[in-house]
């Protein structure tokens, strides 16, 4: 039998309801362009926003539904809030005014607004049991950086690119580097900033809660 992570209905709930609302967002897109010329499908699912939402549905879904109390699925918890994190930053700052094949507004802000605040959240209120440590740091990061070069990989065969910050197309390849350096850096604060406040909101209220009495 495998161990639950013990998780109160009042967050379970939640989370099955925002997976399946974001599962509805992400094949909207998709379905409605079913028959139309040259759109494709390869490039869809090489946006990090789709990828990462992927991810926040599994998360969203089995711990609605599972519950794991394992640290291996903690770990990937912690790891799908971290990308989903990254894609509502990244959106806000760098793309929001990009076209990124989200043709509805709804869908848009469901998968770059709405899904990482609710993964956040659940983060910050479910306490995890991880400590930040240049290992887990490390193994989060394997993802995005693998994404990068299989974006840098894809990019010249196909001739498309997701995002303008790393299309050497317009910038050259030694301008893009030094950007996805800085934004690795950043990656690195931000996967030990989002371990660091795993339950930060039950910490706080369980403090408050000391201090009063």
């Amino acid at each position: 039998m495998v161990a639950t992570a013990g998780t109160p209905m009042w967050v379970r709930v939640p989370r099955i309801a925002f997976g399946l609302f974001a599962l509805v967002a992400l094949v909207d897109i998709p379905v409605r362009n079913i028959g139309v010329d040259g759109y494709s499908y390869t490039n869809f699912f090489s946006y990090f926003t789709i990828q990462s939402n992927i991810l926040g549905v599994l998360v969203l879904l089995v711990g609605g539904l599972r519950d794991p109390g394992s640290r291996g699925w903690q770990l990937f918890r912690g790891a799908g809030t971290l990308y989903l994190t990254i894609t509502g930053i990244i959106y806000a700052v760098l793309l929001a005014d990009v076209d990124v094949q989200m043709d509805g507004l709804w869908t848009n802000a469901a998968l770059h607004k709405v899904m990482p605040l609710v993964i956040l959240l659940d983060w910050l209120i479910i306490p995890a049991g991880i400590k930040v440590t240049p290992k887990l740091i490390g193994w989060w990061l394997i993802y995005p950086i693998a994404y990068g070069v299989y974006t840098l990989i894809r990019g010249p065969i196909v001739d498309w690119y997701p995002y303008p910050f790393i299309d050497p197309r317009t910038q050259g390849y030694l301008a893009m580097s030094g950007k996805l350096v800085v934004i690795v850096l950043f990656f690195v604060i931000l996967a030990a900033a989002v371990a660091a406040l795993n339950g930060f909101l039950v910490r706080f209220w369980r403090e408050s809660r000391t201090h009063v009495s």
